[in-house]
C-alpha cells in the first residue's frame, strides 16, 4: 500500500478513502517545521552521537490541544529519552510554538505491518535499560542494540498505514510547560500512585492528597519537612501533577527558594521588580522547594513574606518544603517563620525497616524485576539513610545484572554494593557521637550544647567536635551549630586541640580509640 507523503509530511490516519483524522490534520506544514527545528536544536545541544541513539529513532505523532505527542519505539528509550532529554524538548517546542503548552511520549510498534500504541504497563519509573546505562556511567549502547523505530519514518515524523490512531496505553512520559518558564520541570516519575506509604509519611501524604483534590484552601500554607531523600520533593511534585491534570484551569508555579532568590535578584538588577511581582502574585497555587535557601538572605526573605501575604490574603494555595519545622529553621526573620508555621506542618520521619522493604518491592515491581526475598530484606536492613540513596543501590544492582548477565543473589549484592554498604555501616550521626562521648565521660548530652567551660564539660564537649569531624561529613559550621550554634572556629581548634592530645595523653588515646570503634562498630 503507498503511504501519501510529501517532502516530510505524513498521511497519519488517512484511510485509502481519504477519510482525515484529527491528527492528520495537526500535522501540518508548520508542526513539522516546527519539529524539524526542535530535531536540529537538539542534535547541536547533545552531540550527533547521542542524537543518533536516542533522539533519532523518536517521531512525531501529531499536536492537539497544545500537547504534542512523541513516538518512542521502545519503552526504555521513551523511559530514557523522558529521563534525559524532555525538559529540552520542551523548552524547544516551546520557544518555537508558544500555543504548545505539553509534550507527551507514547510507545509506538508495528504488528501485522501496522503501527499501534505499545502497551506499558510501567509507571513513570525509568525502565530497567535505562538505569542500567544511567546507573554505572555506562557509554549508550551501539546502534545495534537499539530498536529501529517500529512506524515508518520520514523526515523524523511518522508514516502510518491507513487507521492508525496512536493513542497512550497505559501511562505515557508527559512533563508540562510553563508559559512564562518560571515554574521547573516537573519529574514524571513523582505521582500520589508511586509513592510508597508508611507510618513515617502517612501524615505528611495524608495532608498532601487532600490538598491536591480540594478546589478550596483547606489550610494555609502546607509545611512540609523532613531529611534528605525521604520524599517532600516526591509529594510537591505529586500535588503539582494532580492538580495540573484535575483543574488545568488553575496556575501552578512550583519551583527551589533558590530560583525563587535568583529570579529576584535578577528582577532588582533588570529594575523590573513589578513584572516579578506580577508573576508570583497571580498564580493559584506557589509552591516552593527547599525554602532553607533563603536563611540569612534578608532581601529575599522580605519578597518572599510580601508574596506569601498577597497570596494568603487572595485565597491562593501555597506549599512549601525545608529540612528542619519552621520552628527550627535558622537565620529566618521571626515574622515569616510564624507564618509559615501559622498552617498545617507535617513532618517525614526517617523510613522505617518495614517502609524501605516496601520501597523496595514497589520499584523492583514497577522495573519487572524479579527479586529474591533474601536481597531486599538485606538492602532494606543496611541502607538506612534515605530513599534516594535504597534505590540507587537497586538500580546499581540491576544494571549489573543486566549489563553482566549475573543472576541477583545475596552474594552479588554484596560484592556489586560493597562501597555502598562499607560507608552505610560506618555512617554515623552527630547526636549519636553526642550520646556516645557523654555517656563515656558520665556527663549529661544538654552539656554538649551548653556555655559551660568547666574543663570536666569542656573536654568531651571538644572529643565530640573532634569525632564529629572525623566521622561524619558534616562541614565545620553545622558541627558548630549542633553543638549550642557554636562558631566554626570553636570546632577549629577542638579539633586541633584533640590532635594534639591523641598523641600526647595515652589515656585520652585510648578513650578516642575505645569510642570510634564503638560508634564505628
Amino acid at each position: 500500500m503507498q503511504h501519501a507523503v510529501r517532502g516530510t509530511q505524513s498521511a497519519l490516519g488517512q484511510s485509502s478513502g481519504g477519510m482525515q483524522s484529527d491528527q492528520q490534520a495537526a500535522l501540518d506544514d508548520h508542526t513539522i517545521a516546527t519539529w524539524q527545528v526542535v530535531r536540529e536544536k537538539l542534535r547541536a545541544e547533545f552531540g550527533a552521537t547521542a542524537y543518533r541513539y536516542w533522539l533519532e529513532p523518536v517521531v512525531l505523532i501529531g499536536v492537539e490541544a497544545g500537547v504534542a505527542r512523541l513516538g518512542a519505539p521502545t519503552r526504555a528509550m521513551r523511559d530514557w529519552v523522558t529521563q534525559h532529554y524532555l525538559d529540552r524538548i520542551q523548552a524547544f517546542w516551546h520557544a518555537e510554538d508558544a500555543n504548545v503548552h505539553f509534550v507527551e511520549i507514547n510507545i509506538i510498534s508495528v504488528s501485522s505491518g501496522v503501527a499501534q500504541a505499545a502497551p506499558s504497563s510501567v509507571d513513570m519509573a525509568p525502565s530497567s535499560a535505562g538505569v542500567a546505562a544511567s546507573a554505572v556511567g555506562a557509554k549508550a549502547p551501539s546502534k545495534a542494540a537499539v530498536s529501529a523505530p517500529s512506524a515508518p519514518v520520514s523526515g523524523g515524523v511518522a508514516v502510518a498505514e491507513p487507521g492508525f490512531q496512536p493513542q497512550a496505553s497505559g501511562r505515557t512520559a508527559i512533563a508540562s510547560m510553563s508559559d512564562d518558564g518560571i515554574s521547573a520541570a516537573l519529574d514524571p516519575r513523582y505521582t500520589f500512585d508511586n509513592f510508597v506509604i508508611g507510618k513515617p509519611n502517612e501524615f505528611a501524604y495524608a495532608a498532601a492528597r487532600r490538598l491536591a483534590e480540594a478546589e478550596s484552601v483547606p489550610f494555609n500554607p502546607l509545611f512540609l519537612y523532613g531529611g534528605v531523600g525521604l520524599g517532600k520533593t516526591h509529594l510537591m511534585h505529586a500535588i503539582a501533577w494532580h492538580i495540573r491534570r484535575t483543574q488545568p484551569h488553575r496556575t501552578v508555579i512550583y519551583l527551589s527558594a533558590e530560583k525563587f532568590m535568583y529570579r529576584f535578584i535578577r528582577a532588582l538588577r533588570d529594575k523590573n521588580t513589578v513584572d516579578f511581582k506580577d508573576q508570583f502574585r497571580s498564580v493559584d497555587v506557589l509552591m516552593v522547594d527547599d525554602v532553607q535557601f533563603i536563611s540569612g538572605k534578608d532581601s529575599t526573605q522580605e519578597e518572599f513574606f510580601h508574596t506569601f501575604n498577597a497570596l494568603v490574603d487572595q485565597g491562593r494555595q501555597i506549599i512549601v518544603s525545608a529540612d528542619k519545622s519552621p520552628s527550627d529553621l535558622e537565620d529566618i526573620e521571626e515574622r515569616l517563620r510564624s507564618r509559615l508555621g501559622s498552617g498545617l506542618v507535617a513532618d517525614i520521619h526517617a523510613t522505617t525497616y518495614e517502609l524501605r522493604l516496601g520501597i523496595l518491592e514497589s520499584k523492583a515491581e514497577r522495573q519487572g524485576v524479579e527479586l529474591p526475598q533474601r536481597v531486599m530484606e538485606f538492602l532494606a536492613h543496611k541502607i538506612t539513610a534515605n530513599v534516594r540513596e535504597l534505590e540507587g543501590a537497586l538500580n546499581r544492582v540491576i544494571a549489573h545484572s543486566q549489563l553482566v548477565g549475573r543472576e541477583i543473589s545475596l552474594e552479588m549484592v554484596q560484592d556489586v554494593l560493597h562501597d555502598v554498604l562499607r560507608a552505610s555501616e560506618r555512617r554515623v550521626s552527630i547526636e549519636e557521637i553526642q550520646k556516645r562521648v557523654a555517656e563515656h565521660f558520665n556527663i549529661k548530652v544538654s552539656d554538649m550544647h551548653s556555655a559551660r567551660r568547666a574543663r570536666a564539660v569542656a573536654r568531651p564537649r571538644q572529643v565530640a567536635m573532634y569525632l564529629s569531624k572525623q566521622l561524619t561529613t558534616h562541614s565545620l559550621p553545622e558541627i558548630g551549630r549542633k553543638f549550642g550554634g557554636r562558631d566554626h572556629t570553636t570546632v577549629m581548634h577542638a579539633v586541633r586541640k584533640i590532635e594534639e592530645l591523641h598523641s600526647a595523653d595515652p589515656s585520652l588515646s585510648e578513650d578516642i580509640d575505645l569510642l570510634r570503634r564503638m560508634l564505628e562498630g
